[in-house]
C-alpha cells in the first residue's frame, strides 16, 4: 500500500513538472482566423457549445481548458483565450478564435492575422482520489 502511494506521488510530481515545462516553452507563430458567427451555438470538440461572445479558441493539440495568450503581431493587441475545440484545419493557421477574441485583436474585418500564441496555463488535472 505504501509503495502504491509512493508511486502515485512520484507520478503526480512528474505530471506537474511536465505541466510547468510545457507552459513555459510552448510558443508558436503563424496565422489566426476566427470562427464564423454561423457556428454560434454548435457543439465544439470538447462538447461545449460555441459562443461567439466568449474568449475561446481551437488548437490542434493543446488540451481543452488550456489558457493561451494570442498576440496580433501587426498591432500588438493581445487576448487570452481558453481552448475548447480542435482545429484549425487549414495548414498555415495555428489557432481559430471566437468572434469576441477577433474583435479584441482587431482582426474582425481582416479575417486572419499573423499571431504568436503562448501557453499561459494548462488545465488542472483532477486528483485521482477525488470524487469530481
Amino acid at each position: 500500500m505504501n509503495k502504491n502511494i509512493g508511486l502515485l506521488s512520484i507520478l503526480l510530481l512528474v505530471v506537474f513538472a511536465v505541466r510547468l515545462v510545457v507552459a513555459e516553452e510552448v510558443r508558436q507563430y503563424g496565422n489566426a482566423s476566427w470562427y464564423s458567427s454561423s457556428l454560434h451555438g454548435r457543439k465544439t470538440a470538447s462538447g461545449e457549445c460555441y459562443d461567439k461572445n466568449e474568449l475561446t479558441g481551437a488548437h490542434r493539440e493543446l488540451p481543452f481548458g488550456t489558457l493561451v495568450k494570442v498576440k496580433n503581431l501587426y498591432n500588438g493587441k493581445e487576448v487570452i483565450v481558453r481552448v475548447n475545440d480542435r482545429g484549425p484545419f487549414i495548414k498555415s493557421r495555428i489557432i481559430d478564435i471566437s468572434r469576441a477574441a477577433a474583435i479584441t485583436l482587431g482582426i474582425l474585418n481582416l479575417g486572419t492575422a499573423r499571431v504568436s500564441i503562448e501557453v499561459i496555463s494548462l488545465p488542472v488535472i483532477a486528483d485521482p482520489g477525488s470524487a469530481s
